[in-house]
C-alpha cells in the first residue's frame, strides 16, 4: 500500500510543479498547460491515423528488438563459455556503446537511406546492452552447478535449456526492460530525423512545425506510457513464469 501511495504522490508532486510553471509562464506556445495536454493526448488517441503511426512504431520496435534479443542471446552465451570470441567481439561492443547516436543515424541515412535506418539503429542500440548481459552472466554463473550438471547430463542443448538459460534469467529479464526504454528513445530521434512515413517520430515534426506544443507534450505523454506498458508486461510476463515454474515443480 505504501510504494502505490508514494508513487501517485511523487505524479501529483510533478503535476503540480507543472501547472504552477505553467501559469507563471503564461504562454502556452512556450509551455501547454496539463489540461491543453490531455485534451490532446485525447485527440491523438481517437484519430485513426494517429493510431496507425502508434502501430507502425511499435511494431518496428517489437522487430528490433526481437532481432536484438536472438542474436544477443546466441552471441552473449557464445562469448560467455568461449573467452576469445568475447575477446573479438570487445572492440565491436564498446564501439556501438560510446559512438554518439546521432552520428550512427546521420551515417545509416547515407549509406542505408530513409526507410531501413529506424530499424538498423535501434537494434545496434539495443544488441550491446543484451549482448553484454548475456555474456556476464554466463561468466558469473557458478561454475560449481555447471559441474554438477555436466556430470548428470553433459549435452549441450539440454544444458542450455535447463542450467544456463534459468541461471542467466535475471539478467535476460534486466537487459530487457532497458532496452524496451533505450529502444523507443533512439527509434523515435531515428523516425524523426529520417521523416519516416506513418510513425510517431513523423507526427512529432509535424506538430513541432506547426507550433502545435501542446501535441508535442501529449505524444511524449503518450512515449512514456509506452515504455512503463512495455516494462510492465515483461515483468509480469516473467513473474508469471517463475509462477508457472513453481506450481510445475511441486
Amino acid at each position: 500500500m505504501k510504494k502505490p501511495l508514494l508513487t501517485v504522490s511523487s505524479l501529483f508532486f510533478a503535476f503540480l510543479i507543472w501547472m504552477i510553471a505553467s501559469m507563471v509562464v503564461g504562454n502556452t506556445l512556450l509551455l501547454p498547460g496539463p489540461i491543453a495536454v490531455v485534451e490532446a493526448i485525447w485527440d491523438i488517441i481517437t484519430g485513426s491515423e494517429n493510431l496507425l503511426a502508434i502501430g507502425a512504431t511499435l511494431l518496428r520496435l517489437i522487430l528490433a528488438m526481437a532481432i536484438a534479443l536472438i542474436l544477443g542471446l546466441v552471441l552473449g552465451m557464445i562469448a560467455g563459455l568461449k573467452p576469445d570470441f568475447g575477446h573479438f567481439m570487445k572492440p565491436i561492443v564498446s564501439i556501438l556503446r560510446t559512438v554518439p547516436v546521432i552520428s550512427i543515424v546521420v551515417i545509416l541515412l547515407i549509406v542505408f537511406g530513409f526507410s531501413k535506418t529506424p530499424y538498423i539503429i535501434t537494434f545496434l542500440m539495443i544488441f550491446p546492452l543484451i549482448y553484454q548481459a548475456i555474456s556476464d552472466g554466463i561468466k558469473n554463473i557458478d561454475q560449481e552447478l555447471v559441474d554438477v550438471y555436466r556430470l548428470e547430463d553433459n549435452h549441450f542443448f539440454t544444458g542450455l535449456r535447463y542450467c544456463y538459460l534459468p541461471l542467466i534469467k535475471e539478467s535476460i529479464k534486466t537487459a530487457f526492460l532497458q532496452s524496451a526504454g533505450l529502444g523507443i528513445k533512439v527509434l523515435i530521434m531515428a523516425e524523426y530525423l529520417s521523416q519516416t512515413q506513418i510513425s510517431i517520430g513523423n507526427r512529432l515534426y509535424l506538430e513541432k512545425i506547426n507550433l502545435n506544443y501542446d501535441y508535442v507534450f501529449a505524444w511524449t505523454a503518450i512515449l512514456i506510457l509506452i515504455a512503463i506498458a512495455f516494462e510492465t508486461i515483461i515483468e509480469r510476463y516473467a513473474k508469471k513464469r517463475e509462477i508457472n515454474k513453481a506450481n510445475i515443480d511441486t
